[in-house]
């Protein structure tokens, strides 16, 4: 459980780390996006762990990276202003 729970962890800062080099300008502070892409992968291992019962650690860590990159993504900002007219 450790380990899991250790491995989680770092797969959620590698995750967090590589959206907050691709996405700097779409993502907020790195403050909010390193504890949501750890969050995201401890929750993911935790829900696997469950759901299979102490089941293999390939398993809980493709959880991981599920729900860590789903966590991400919800932070991620629309790449420009909407197209809005001011005479609308």
């Amino acid at each position: 459980m450790l380990l899991e729970a250790f491995s989680s962890t770092i797969v959620g800062l590698a995750l967090a780390w590589v959206a907050v080099r691709r996405l700097p300008h779409r993502l907020p502070a790195r403050v909010l996006v390193v504890p949501t892409g750890v969050a995201g992968a401890l929750f993911g291992a935790f829900l696997v762990n469950a759901a299979v019962d102490a089941g293999s650690l390939v398993a809980v860590l493709v959880g991981a990276v599920t729900v860590s990159v789903a966590s991400l993504s919800l932070l991620v900002r629309p790449a420009g202003r909407l197209g809005r007219s001011a005479t609308a």
